[in-house]
């Protein structure tokens, strides 16, 4: 709840405070760009730990703090240093991620499809209660007290993580030297090597190029049909209901056979949702088209998440998982930054279209890298795992 509400409660904040929401994307552009580097060590660190719950304690009071200084600093000291607080956030909070890169330790084989589906589901409930709090914080509080929201839930589930039994991986590597370019770099090396991956990893780049922007369109286009840039929360929440539904929907029908297609309709079906926002008269016509982006980007998730399961050696899964979410999430910052650059010239509708025009992007990437007969990847055992 408090990674995924802390864009949105970053936006109000700095509107609030200095009365342009804009300048937040550059903020969070600082707090995304890291996932690059420090995502790929998480996960590294995470496939090789005989104690992982330790590591993961550490790296959620790492992001606690940091959190709490760069909601408390926002839009009143000087940018160099919001944006110096911001970096070291993204430096731990790819915890959350790599998290979900565990799920294997619990779930046996034959139940993982399931369990996917409602693993992206929590990321939509989380994004429902993260943003939908804060507007309501907002709303009650005004904006410059978003950030309660986001420290207080981000204290809760810090005092939860200690109570998790989290068993090692059940295959460890080698014991060998690891230098600093297999540790950052291993991953990018699975992702590049294996045909579905790499189609996934490119098209779900532009995709999120495009979305990095959606929080601060989010919140001009409330100003633009009347409703205020509080309804940018409200959007946001909706965009998570509607992934929510498309998530847990997905955990249903959704099959390792299946979740090929399932990029490809989602990456068109968001795209298309995204665009009928910029033609919106009111607040109501937008609740709903963001729910209708949701309903897309749902499924869209969990495949993602299992292609990668799916696809990646047992022992790189986590850095796999850690990798591909960091460039994600890098690609985000870079269309968030870009966001920041052209929001005045553009306004909301322009940004909507921009953001459409990387789904769409996104889809064509899919279809021109994901060509040829479906990928397989050996496993220790010999074994072809599909």
């Amino acid at each position: 709840m408090s990674a995924e509400g802390a864009a949105t409660a970053l936006v109000l904040t700095v509107q609030a405070r200095t009365g342009n929401a804009a300048s937040a994307g550059f903020v969070q552009t600082a707090m995304t760009l890291p996932y690059v580097l420090s995502g790929p060590v998480i996960g590294h660190a995470l496939d090789r730990t005989g104690r992982p719950r330790r590591l993961v304690v550490a790296l959620a009071c790492g992001y606690a703090v940091a959190i709490t200084l760069l909601m408390l600093s926002a839009g009143r000291s000087p940018l160099v240093l919001v944006l110096m607080v911001a970096a070291v956030v993204g430096c731990v909070e790819p915890v959350v991620v790599a998290l979900t890169s565990l799920l294997p330790r619990f779930v046996p084989a034959e139940r993982l499809s399931r369990a996917y589906g409602l693993e992206a589901s929590s990321y939509n409930i989380a994004a429902i209660a993260g943003p939908g709090l804060a507007a309501l914080v907002a709303a009650l509080l005004g904006g410059a007290h978003t950030g309660i929201v986001t420290v207080a839930t981000a204290a809760l589930g810090l005092l939860v993580l200690p109570l998790m039994r989290i068993p090692p991986p059940e295959v460890r590597p080698e014991r060998t030297r690891t230098g600093v370019k297999q540790v950052v770099a291993g991953g990018l090396s699975v992702l590049g090597a294996n045909r579905v991956l790499r189609a996934l990893t490119v098209s779900t780049m532009f995709a999120w190029f495009g979305y990095g922007g959606f929080a601060v369109a989010a919140v001009l286009l409330g100003q633009d049909i009347g409703a205020g840039p509080a309804a940018g929360g409200q959007l946001l929440a909706c965009f998570a209901l509607g992934s929510l539904v498309g998530a847990l929907a997905s955990s249903r029908w959704l099959t390792p056979t299946r979740s090929e297609r399932a990029v490809i309709a989602g990456l068109l079906g968001f795209g298309t949702a995204v665009a009928a926002l910029a033609l919106v008269p009111s607040l109501p016509w937008a609740w709903a088209a963001c729910v209708a982006a949701g309903l897309a980007e749902g499924p869209l998730f969990a495949a993602t998440l299992m292609l990668r399961q799916r696809e990646s050696p047992p022992d790189r899964l986590g850095q796999v998982n850690t990798t591909g979410g960091s460039l994600k999430i890098g690609a985000s910052a870079g269309g968030a930054a870009l966001t920041g650059v052209f929001a005045g010239r553009l306004g909301a509708d322009g940004l909507m279209l921009g953001i459409a025009a990387f789904q769409f992007a996104g889809a064509a990437m899919w279809l021109w890298l994901s060509g040829g007969p479906p990928s397989t990847v050996s496993s220790p055992s010999g074994k072809r795992r599909v």
